[in-house]
Parts: C-alpha cells; structure tokens; sequence
C-alpha cells in the first residue's frame, strides 16, 4: 500500500501492516499536513536553538533558572482540571506498541499503560503503522493477538490501565512521510494519526486522548506543543484543555525551566515525571568538554543522590505546588529466570527504589515488566490516597545541588559493560526493537545513550580509571584511545553474532571517537534502519 495526497505535495512510503489503510486516511493525512505547515519552521529553529545552548555550556556557562521567568516562578497560579481516571497513578507500565506487548501492559495491574513510540520503538516504518493500528484497535474493541508460536490467544481485560502515548521527540523526524519533499517530524507524525483517530473514541469511553512528551529542552518547545494541541483540539471541536500531557523532565536545561513548562501547558498538563535515564545522558552530553565533570560508572549514578536526587525533590515541591502530579522514574531491573537468588536481589532493588519516591512525595512511578507491577503497588500502598499532591519536600534543592557531580568508582569493568550493552541494544535496534533485555536489565534507548556518551567523555580526557588493587588508586590507568581499542576488540569477540553486530559495532565505536559528540545516536542511525 502506497499512499499520495495532492501529488507531489504529501507521500506516504508503501507498507504491507494489516489496517494501514485505516490509519492513514485522506482527512488524517491533511491534519498532518496542516500540523506540518504551521509548526515545522518553530521546530527547526527551536532545535537550532539548543545547539547555540550547548555552545554557551561548552565555553563553560551553567544552566540556571531564567531571569526573565521569575515572576512565573513566584507567582501563585495552578494547572487545570485533572480527569477522573488520571488521579490515581500510582504505578505505570511502559513499553512498545506491538499487539501481545499493548495487551500484556493493559492487563497487567499497573493503573496507566504508557505506550512508547520513542525510546521502546526502533522508528521503522511498518512498525509504527502496526502501533497505530494496535492502538486504535484498543478504542476500537478489537484489540487480540494470536502468538504464532505458542498458539496462545491474548485478549484485553475487564479492567484495563489507562492508555498514555509517547510520541517522539521534537529532534526525530520520520522520513517515510514527505509534504513537499520534507519529512514530517515524528513527534507530530506519531501524536497526529493517534489523536485524529482516537480522541473521540477515548473520550466517548470515559478516558481521553493522553500523552507523554519526552526530551524537552525549554519552556519555549512546551509552547510548540502548547500551539499544537489548540490546533488539533479546535480540528475536531473539542474543549480547549481536552488533551492531556504529562512532561518528561529528562533534560538538563528543562529541570531549570519546570515551573514555565507547566506554564506553559497549563491548560493541558497534568504532572512531570523524572526521566532519569535520559537526565543522566543529558547531564553527560551537555557537560561532555568539561573536565571538572567527568562522571563514575553508570551504576554508581542513583537517584538517592546528587544531581537526580536533587532533581526529584524539586519536581516534587515544583509539581505539588502547581496542583500537578510529580511521577517517578523507571526502575530497569526485570525478572532473573532460573536464579532466585538474583531475583530478589533485583526485585529488592525495586522495592527499595519505590519506597524512595513513595517516601519523597511522588504520586506515582514505572516499571519495564508486569512482575514489578504488585512490587511498585505493594510500595505505593503507603500513600494515604491515590496520590500525594497535598504533600511537599521538607526542602527544596536549589541549583548548586542540581548541579551536583556523583561520585564513585570509574572502571575498566563499567567501560566494558558500556560498550557491551551499547553495540548490542543498537544492533536489536536496527532489527527493529527499541526495547531489550540485557544483563538483567530493560534496556532501551535512554540507557543506550548513556553508555555512548559515557565513553565519549571519557576518551575525550583519557579520564583515570579505578584499577582492581585498591593500592594502586586512581590515575594508575587511564581511559586512552588505545585501552578503548583494546577493550572494544575484546568485548566484540565475546559477543554473540547476531544481526547487524558489525554494523552497530561500526557506528558505535564512530561515535565514540568523533570529535563531536552526536546529539542522540538514533539521529545516525535512523537512515540504517528499514
């Protein structure tokens, strides 16, 4: 199926997805359109915008809160209504928009399903039309899946989670799409043909059309989406606000600007979540050319500490006082089969992890597998309520401690597993999955980006390394083009030869080495992928 409206102005890619037909229609395929015509030009230049940021943050300036913001921060205003079936979020459950995946999540106990077009979606073609589909199946009361394998049939529930969509980020666009030879951005791609075909239906249920919107970088692109949705909302006639959003802080810059995102969406957010995997890689990428900022292992940046403790202390206090919900983040750990005793090790981990952000004051949080779902709830029980938004931290982290550097070991073995699970999630990528269990962990492209970026930084200081004997100290061994080398060798031979491993091994040791630090490694990626 091929699809041309207006030719040359808007053509659609061929595709072979069951019920392609249904979701891109002539009228929604104009509303993309329009989208396109109205928005596009913003959103260039507001990504243009965050390349000069970075170059203000390479020649050694610091993100702050804006002064020209402040009477927004200190003034007393609050975000509108919150519907009846997003008041009780206590725990979430994310992951791909593949049938078996949708159904599973929406079965699972957890109250809210967030279904992942970005970071748990590798952006091929056919695999976002069978997302649409699968969604617009769940409004429609046809949703199943038949397992080929198993012969197992999965059918939705009585009670199913509330459905929230993530599109994708404002930097991704989506090539299959052209309106007048340029592609059409994917953010808009993804929310426009979910919306267009299951606003109505959503709400007719009882529900609505609700949304994650991930990586933004000011108060400025929470504008953009602010416009968008007026936009779409006055398209099928529906009540300024009917949307509702809840904004991933997981930005650096954005964590300095939460009050104005919430302004700026006042009329259709409803809460911020602490993305912490990718405010990790933000922290990173952003501050890669400083020396004074050199980061430890992956593992040793939890969020009980620093920069992502501080970061959720005052989303909360941010949140609460704006009558928004402050979600949590994600825990990655997933079930270990065939060892218990790694298993409660990891489901530990978990229950430790929530009753952190249930002690803090969140009103909800994620998990990655439907066996963390009674964990999550059994933590979230000790909320007197179905949330928390009358609560507020006993202090509010200020920018110095926002700011702040972890502290831990930095190892030959965390290099390793950086460049173990980044070349594997990237070679699972190309094959078409965004989100992979590796190593006991849910990994997706947040986690990935941290491994990448991790290593750039690194090399760009041959930063000094923790050796094995603690005698030696740090600075025994440094983190050099030629041990990057030697190790990237190694771990590549012990890795199983699956597909598109040498040409994930290839463009992940390219960005590593590259002078300039790419923005997000799906951006060299994408053209690799069918």
């Amino acid at each position: 199926m091929s699809t041309v409206l207006d030719r040359p102005r808007l053509i659609a890619a061929p595709t072979d997805v069951q019920g392609a037909e249904e979701i891109l229609t002539p009228d929604a395929l104009e509303f993309l359109t329009e989208l396109h015509e109205r928005f596009e030009a913003r959103r260039q230049s507001l990504l243009g915008a965050r390349l000069e940021r970075q170059k203000r943050y390479d020649a050694g300036e610091l993100p702050d809160f804006p002064e020209a913001t402040r009477e927004i921060r200190e003034s007393e205003w609050r975000v509108g209504d919150i519907p009846a079936d997003l008041q009780d979020r206590r725990v979430e459950i994310t992951g791909p928009t593949n049938a078996k995946m949708v159904i599973n999540a929406l079965n699972s106990g957890a109250k809210v399903f967030m279904a992942d077009f970005e970071d748990a979606t590798a952006p091929a073609w056919n695999e976002l039309l069978q997302g649409q589909v699968n969604l617009r199946a769940r409004w429609q009361g046809n949703l199943g899946f038949a397992d080929p394998a198993s012969g197992k049939q999965y059918v939705l529930g009585e009670q199913p989670a509330v459905l929230i969509v993530r599109p994708r980020g404002w930097h991704l666009d989506e090539r299959h799409l052209t309106i007048d030879g340029e592609p059409i951005s994917g953010s808009l791609f993804d929310f426009g043909l979910y919306f267009w075909h299951n606003a109505r239906a959503a709400l007719a249920a009882g529900s609505g059309p609700y949304f994650y919107l991930p990586k933004l970088e000011s108060r400025f692109e929470a504008e953009l989406w602010s416009e968008v949705f007026g936009i779409a909302e006055a398209k099928l006639h529906l009540p300024r606000g009917t949307i509702k959003a809840t904004v991933l802080i997981e930005t650096l810059p954005a964590a300095f600007e939460m009050d104005e995102i919430l302004f700026a969406l006042k009329e259709n957010i409803v809460g911020l979540n602490c993305g912490r995997w990718d405010y990790i890689f933000s922290y990173i990428k952003r501050f890669g050319r400083d020396p004074s900022r050199l980061t430890p292992d992956r593992s040793a940046m939890t969020m009980d500490k620093a920069f992502l403790a501080a970061y959720s202390l005052r989303l909360i206090a941010t949140c609460h006082r704006r009558g928004a919900f402050a979600m949590g983040g994600m825990s990655a750990f997933i079930p270990v089969k065939g060892d218990e005793t790694a298993n409660q090790t990891a489901m530990d981990k978990v229950r430790a992890d929530k009753l952190r952000e249930v002690g803090n004051g969140h009103d909800g949080t994620w998990v990655a597998h439907p066996a963390l779902v009674p964990v999550a709830l059994e933590a979230f029980a000790k909320m007197t309520g179905p949330n928390q938004l009358d609560r507020m931290p006993e202090r509010v982290p200020g920018r110095e401690e926002m700011l702040e550097l972890h502290t831990g070991p930095r190892t030959e073995d965390g290099a390793r597993e950086n460049i173990r699970v980044g070349v594997q999630y990237l070679a699972a990528w190309l094959d078409g999955r965004g989100a992979v269990p590796l190593y006991n962990l849910m990994e997706d492209a947040a986690t990935a980006e941290i491994c990448r970026t991790q290593l750039w930084q690194w090399l760009r200081f041959e930063a000094p390394l923790d050796n094995a004997c603690p005698e030696q100290g740090r600075g025994g061994q440094r983190f050099t083009r030629e041990l990057f080398e030697r190790l990237f060798e190694a771990e590549m031979t012990a890795l199983p030869d699956v597909p598109n491993i040498q040409e994930a091994a290839a463009l992940f040791r390219r960005m590593i080495l590259d002078e300039d630090c790419e923005e997000f490694l799906t951006l060299p990626a994408y053209p690799l992928l069918d």
